[in-house]
Parts: structure tokens; C-alpha cells; sequence
């Protein structure tokens, strides 16, 4: 069964969104296992993951296929730590080969989020299998 990892913090407005959506995703692809993941805890993982997350500054979903699409931001202490950081280093220690992101920018409507969301998961089996 495909694994899609769920980023997000639901406490946040602008980090809520992909838990947002997650009912209605399970609702339509029960064969995809969708598992929520805190990027600051230690996660089993396979050579080739799929995330949900938000990302800052795109302005609509967006596949992103490496971890070098993304800028690098000054880190200064523990709770600099996100998710990025994690999978850099998960990558960096050979534990996964291949990062698929679908990338939600933070202020997009929720159901339009999901019916974009949804129709990738359709038209992209290939990486969500």
C-alpha cells in the first residue's frame, strides 16, 4: 500500500492546512495510506517518500521532486528543525533515495486544495502507486 507522509501543525492557520484536507483524501483514496508525521520526531521511512506539506511562498501545488528546490534557511537553535531539515538529513544519511513534495501554499482555499490535491494523486499514479 503507497505511503503519503502528511506534514502540518493544526494549531497553526497558516501550517493547518494538508491536516485540513486529510479526511476527505482518506475518503477518496483508501488504498493510499496517509500517515501524519511531526518532522521534529524520529520516523521510520522507505528509499522513496511522498509528502503532503506546506510550503511558503509558491502560490499554487506544486511537485517538487528534490530537496534542492528549496532555499536554505539560516538555522539557530533545536526549534529551527523542520521538516526540510529532517529529510535533508535522512537523504544525507542514505536512509531515502527519492522526495517527492506536493507543496500547498498556506492561504489556499480548502476545497480547492483538495480538488487540485486529488486530481494530482489521479494524473500522477506513477508517483503515487
Amino acid at each position: 500500500m503507497q505511503k503519503i507522509f502528511i506534514f502540518g501543525n493544526i494549531d497553526l492557520p497558516n501550517d493547518s492546512l494538508p491536516l485540513r484536507i486529510l479526511p476527505k483524501l482518506e475518503e477518496l483514496f483508501p488504498h493510499i495510506s496517509f500517515e501524519i508525521k511531526d518532522p521534529n520526531e524520529e520516523w521510520e521511512v522507505e528509499e522513496n517518500i511522498v509528502v503532503i506539506d506546506t510550503v511558503v511562498g509558491i502560490q499554487d501545488i506544486t511537485i517538487f521532486d528534490n530537496l534542492e528546490s528549496f532555499s536554505k534557511i539560516p538555522r539557530v537553535g533545536m526549534h529551527d528543525f523542520d521538516a526540510l531539515t529532517n529529510l535533508r538529513y535522512l537523504k544525507k544519511l542514505g536512509k531515502i533515495k527519492n522526495v517527492v513534495i506536493v507543496g500547498i501554499p498556506p492561504k489556499m482555499d480548502e476545497k480547492i486544495t483538495l480538488s487540485k490535491v486529488s486530481n494530482l494523486i489521479k494524473e500522477n499514479s506513477a508517483i503515487f502507486r
